[in-house]
């Protein structure tokens, strides 16, 4: 059973829409347009009905434009566009997904979950993400394996954000 069959009468996410490569665009938008899959080496029409969201963080249009991306897919998936700014841009966010995140890990590890002193909370707020939430995850994964004790110290946040 492939992905549009499992997601049938749901949503199906696909991340990263630009890194597909242009012979399997075309088939995801007969798949979009007809709306109907057929498993590989399959001889039959499956029916699907399925709700596509997709994402990126490349500009779609100069992909088109440098003929990396279909346009015909794009009208396809462009029905509603959100845009969600970079974790950098929403410095008031990163403290609440790195508590989530430290509390996540601290749980799935079996360990208590540390609280992060003044200097670290500040450190990060003020560090860039450039790998967005992936690597705000990452942070908080690797604190949750290293740290041992009641208190994330300053010098701990810059050890793992270095």
């Amino acid at each position: 059973m492939g992905l549009f069959e499992m997601a049938h009468k749901g949503t199906l996410f696909l991340d990263e829409i630009a890194e597909i490569p242009l012979t399997f665009q075309s088939k995801l938008l007969r798949v979009l347009q007809e709306w109907e899959v057929r498993r590989v080496g399959g001889n039959s029409v499956i029916s699907v009905d399925v709700r596509v969201i997709a994402a990126t963080n490349k500009n779609l249009q100069r992909q088109v434009s440098e003929g990396k991306f279909r346009q015909d897919l794009l009208y396809r998936l462009n029905v509603l566009r959100l845009y969600i700014p970079p974790l950098r841009k929403r410095s008031e966010d990163i403290p609440l997904l790195f508590h989530y995140y430290l509390q996540y890990y601290s749980n799935q590890f079996g360990y208590e979950m540390p609280i992060l002193s003044e200097g670290a909370e500040e450190l990060i707020k003020q560090y860039a993400f450039t790998g967005n939430i992936r690597e705000l995850r990452n942070i908080a994964e690797r604190l949750s394996v290293v740290h041992s004790g009641f208190m994330i110290t300053e010098e701990e946040m810059a050890a793992a954000l270095g």
